[in-house]
């Protein structure tokens, strides 16, 4: 439909020059006046003033050289024959609608020689007329000046709008670039997060070896051999999974010493949210159980991602948390009674994204929107065990 309807514009305005161009050859072949010319001059004023006005259809090619082309035409023409211009109104017609093309043309400069030219041409029809007064040299050249400018309008309308329109396709690319940038930091940081995590379990693991290694007797060399070399591709392991680390951190960063947080820190989060003016009520439901690091820091994350873009954006005064144990998942929901929108923007400058990322990163399942009855409402549905390929 989009491209429908400038279609079929331009159709229309094909037909109507053709049309155009059919009345005004019958126009001049049913001349019964007795100035009009004969013979050879005759035919020539036909085919002259048919052509200029059928010269128009070719105004998409040629956006200038085809209104610029009628009235050149048409001037010319009237000094093989005063009346053929002046006592025809379709060429009057085509002459309005080459002055509007003229004066809508992008080209700044262009446009103006083209009011030069409508100027000109129409002032020598008129003085070429046989009837025509003086008054007429003003008048018919400022009624063709009034074409002009409305299509110097439109020109300075469809600039804006094309520049409209270029704001608007770059105001949308820097927000795809955006998004794609915050993913890739979120998608970082989580890294970052999840490699203390692995990192602490590998370390367990080569500790745990060591231990078992030392206590094996003494005949047991194949198998003290055996964890020796378990031991040493764990501490390769961690040695490269550090540089790794180092090479993720941002510039500025620093290597975080504290524990990392999980559910069961909750306490202190809601705390520290309570003092910044938020009052959250926590409802836990389920038994409680361990869950594996990885999970439940990114638990605890997302909740406070929730908690810190309600604080931010919605200008609520009060919060919900719902931490559900379910036998196959873990359920969390983080719902405000405000007004804003905390989608917006949110928790490390990128709003939700961090807590779509961690929830994808579990294979789990996310929402966020308006909750039934007012507030913000966003729900995160984590499986406890994920699926090996």
């Amino acid at each position: 439909m989009s491209r429908a309807g400038p279609f079929a514009a331009r159709l229309g305005l094909d037909l109507l020059v053709v049309v155009t161009a059919v009345v005004t050859a019958t126009t001049t072949v049913l001349r019964d006046d007795l100035l009009h010319p004969t013979g050879p001059r005759f035919v020539l004023g036909v085919i002259g003033i048919t052509g200029a006005v059928l010269v128009l259809l070719a105004r998409h090619r040629f956006p200038f050289a085809a209104p610029a082309c009628t009235w050149v035409m048409c001037s010319a023409l009237s000094f093989l024959d005063g009346q053929l211009i002046v006592n025809g109104g379709a060429i009057l017609i085509a002459g309005m609608g080459a002055a509007v093309l003229l004066g809508s043309h992008r080209n700044a400069a262009l446009s103006r020689l083209g009011l030069v030219i409508v100027l000109t041409g129409s002032v020598a029809v008129v003085r070429n007329g046989p009837d025509s007064s003086a008054d007429d040299l003003l008048s018919v050249p400022l009624m063709f000046a009034i074409g002009w400018l409305v299509g110097w309008a439109l020109r300075e309308r469809t600039e804006r709008t094309e520049a409209a329109e270029g704001r608007a396709v770059r105001a949308e690319r820097e927000r795809e670039a955006a998004a794609r940038i915050a993913v890739a930091e979120e998608r970082g940081r989580i890294a970052r997060e999840l490699h203390d995590v692995v990192a602490h379990a590998v370390s367990v693991i080569v500790l745990q070896v060591g231990a078992v290694r030392h206590r094996l007797p003494e005949d047991a060399e194949a198998e003290r051999e055996a964890l020796r070399n378990v031991e040493e591709a764990g501490r390769t392991a961690l040695a490269e999974m550090r540089r790794l680390l180092t090479a993720m951190r941002e510039e500025g960063d620093e290597a975080e010493l504290l524990p990392r947080p999980g559910l069961g820190d909750l306490a202190r989060l809601v705390h520290d949210v309570d003092a910044a003016g938020l009052r959250v009520d926590v409802h836990v439901r389920g038994e409680p159980v361990p869950l594996p690091p990885g999970l439940d820091l990114s638990a605890y994350r997302i909740v406070q991602e929730g908690l810190t873009n309600s604080l931010r954006h919605s200008g609520a005064g009060r919060a919900e948390v719902t931490v559900d144990y379910a036998p196959d998942e873990l359920l969390l929901e983080v719902r405000d009674h405000g007004a804003g929108d905390p989608g917006a923007s949110g928790g490390h400058g990128h709003g939700l994204v961090g807590i779509r990322e961690r929830v994808k990163l579990f294979g789990g399942e996310m929402s966020a929107g308006p909750a039934p009855g007012g507030g913000f409402l966003v729900r995160a549905r984590l499986p406890r065990e994920v699926e090996r390929p």
